[in-house]
């Protein structure tokens, strides 16, 4: 009799592709409930309906699983931010307005979203601890999107609304203001209403152009 490695595949067919997405969908959620000492391939597998040995044929052992998982989200966040940078106002009309508009963006379709808070709550619980398992996710993640965010400031600078020696500096201390207020709201895991949000990156813009904006006020 041929032995079954996966009953679960035989009951439920799927595809390779389904199959890897079931499995870094499930270690997500292991991951962020137990951590990564306490995580292991038996709870993975069970809870995305595959066997031990079907994780590690796509997968390989814990530590590359979870790397993955970083990968992905990571992956997934870009393809956010970038996608609401594309929303950025190169030519504002009323500057304070249109940045707000644009932090209530990038808050909503990529820091408090789901992958948001997962790809936090992982750093955050295992950064510290276990470093070299976020080496590709330093670069991939905000290597990337700081430099993306300081090409558009850069921008107004040259169109003359903003004026900073630094636009990567400005960059990382325009997303560190908007995410201030709402930051033990988001470790916390409490849904954030679009309201205070929007009262949040309020207080941050006036806050960013009471040091950047070209023309200040006397």
């Amino acid at each position: 009799m041929a032995f079954v490695t996966d009953t679960a595949d035989i009951l439920a067919p799927r595809g390779h592709a389904a199959k890897r997405v079931s499995i870094l969908e499930a270690a997500t959620d292991v991951f962020c409930r137990e951590g990564y000492a306490g995580a292991n391939i038996d709870m993975i597998a069970t809870e995305a309906g595959v066997s031990r040995q079907t994780v590690y044929n796509h997968h390989g052992d814990k530590e590359k699983l979870f790397i993955a998982v970083v990968q992905a989200l990571t992956k997934r966040t870009n393809a956010g931010i970038f996608a609401t940078l594309a929303t950025f106002p190169d030519d504002p009309t009323n500057l304070e307005a249109d940045l707000v508009d644009f932090a209530v963006r990038l808050n909503r379709n990529c820091i408090c979203n789901g992958d948001g808070k997962y790809l936090r709550k992982l750093i955050e619980a295992e950064g510290r601890r276990c470093p070299e398992l976020f080496a590709a996710w330093r670069e991939d993640g905000p290597g990337k999107t700081w430099a993306a965010l300081a090409a558009r400031l850069a921008r107004l600078a040259h169109g003359g609304h903003l004026e900073f020696d630094d636009p990567d500096v400005a960059a990382r201390q325009f997303l560190a203001l908007i995410n201030a207020e709402l930051h033990v709201s988001m470790v916390l895991g409490d849904r954030i209403e679009e309201a205070r949000m929007r009262e949040a990156a309020g207080n941050a813009v006036r806050t960013f152009l009471r040091a950047y904006a070209k023309h200040k006020a006397a």
